[in-house]
C-alpha cells in the first residue's frame, strides 16, 4: 500500500462525524461494541461499517471476545495519523518574511 493511499484511508477515518464520536468515546479506554451501540444510539449495522473504517485506517484496533467484538483506540495509528498530517502541511520552502 502507497504512503497516499494509507494517509487518505486516516483521512477519511476523520471525516465522518459518527466516527470522531466513537473515537471520542474510546478515550474512555476499551469498549465492546454493545457499549458503543448503547452510548451513542447506533445501529450495529452502521457500527460496523463505521469500525471497519477506523480499523482499515490503523486509529482503532479490534478483537472478538465470544460474540462481541472489543475495540480500543490504537497509539501506533495516533502516531502515524499525526505524522501524516505533519507530512502533508509541511512546507518544502522556507519562505522569508
Amino acid at each position: 500500500m502507497t504512503e497516499q493511499v494509507q494517509m487518505a484511508k486516516i483521512f477519511k477515518a476523520l471525516c465522518d462525524p459518527k466516527r470522531i464520536s466513537i473515537l471520542q468515546e474510546l478515550q474512555n479506554g476499551e469498549q465492546c461494541a454493545c457499549h458503543i451501540i448503547e452510548q451513542l444510539d447506533i445501529a450495529q449495522s452502521a457500527l460496523s461499517y463505521h469500525m471497519k473504517i477506523l480499523c482499515e485506517s490503523g486509529l482503532v484496533e479490534s478483537w472478538s471476545v465470544g460474540k462481541w467484538t472489543h475495540y480500543q483506540l490504537s497509539q501506533q495509528g495516533a502516531q502515524k495519523a499525526m505524522t501524516a498530517l505533519q507530512a502533508i502541511t509541511a512546507t518544502t520552502q522556507e519562505t522569508t518574511i
